[in-house]
């Protein structure tokens, strides 16, 4: 690492990549999960187990229209845990031996850092996601009390308040992923890397999703797409699904990055 005067490091210039750079990560992170997948089981079985959770609340409270909002949105809180799976990944890059304890050891010492203040950001955003989802229901469904899961689905399905909630819904919905991808993608692995502040490391993430919009909006795209396959079988499929892209996420970093 070069440090300024500061005592922080400098901010890697952002490079041009293409699709092929993003099939190279995904491929690339297959490669990390398959290398070390003790670990990836291990930090997919965190995201498994909240699923879970989440999934037990809501059907104790009866509320089960509210599963599919919090099961898309928990997966966005997910990059926190994926700083172990980065670790991983830079150290199989860079030849180091990856043992528990120093990947686990990087997972602590965030506490100490920047990436902390990233938590505030996100949970600021996925705050807002329920928020506009409980909204809309109340919009387009009234305040209306669903007995079963089942209920619910033939009523967003077959009425049009239903159909008005869920293209609302959806488009409300993609811009603030987009909006949570755009600021984090770049910036949550720069953080656990470098010693940057998180605003910085917000805008630098911004300015590459900016520079190379095709390939880093089709790489949330398959992350999309992936992740909501994958909680589809109880959330059990997000045991290797989250692991393999949070590798890729980090070769991702690398390749959109230039050295310093």
């Amino acid at each position: 690492m070069t440090n300024t005067t500061s005592g922080l490091d400098r901010v890697p210039p952002i490079r041009e990549i293409s699709l092929s750079d993003v099939s190279a990560s995904l491929k690339e992170g297959w490669s990390d999960f398959r290398a070390y997948p003790g670990f990836g089981l291990f930090f997919g079985g965190i995201y498994m187990l909240g699923g879970w959770l989440i999934l037990g609340f809501l059907t104790r409270i009866g509320a089960p229209w509210m599963i599919i909002p919090l099961a898309i949105g928990f997966p966005l809180l997910g990059p926190f845990v994926a700083v172990g799976l980065y670790e991983i990944s830079r150290r199989r890059q860079q030849g180091e031996p990856v043992t528990r304890k120093g990947v686990l050891a990087q997972v602590f010492h965030q506490r100490e850092r920047q990436l902390g203040w990233m938590a505030f950001v996100v949970m600021f955003i996925f705050w807002i996601w329920v928020y506009q989802v409980r909204l809309l229901f109340a919009l387009f469904l009234g305040f209306k009390s669903f007995s079963s899961w089942d209920r619910f689905v033939d009523i967003v399905l077959s009425t049009p308040e239903g159909w008005g909630f869920l293209l609302v819904g959806t488009i409300v919905g993609a811009f603030l992923a987009s909006v949570l991808f755009s600021t984090t993608v770049i910036a949550l692995p720069m953080l656990a890397e470098r010693e940057v502040d998180f605003v910085t490391a917000m805008i630098t993430s911004i300015a590459a999703v900016m520079k190379n919009p095709l390939p880093m909006f089709a790489f949330g795209f398959v992350v999309g797409v992936i992740t909501l396959v994958a909680l589809l079988p109880a959330f059990v499929g997000l045991l290797v699904a989250l692991p393999v892209l949070g590798h890729a996420t980090w070769h991702l970093y690398r390749k959109v990055t230039a050295p310093t």
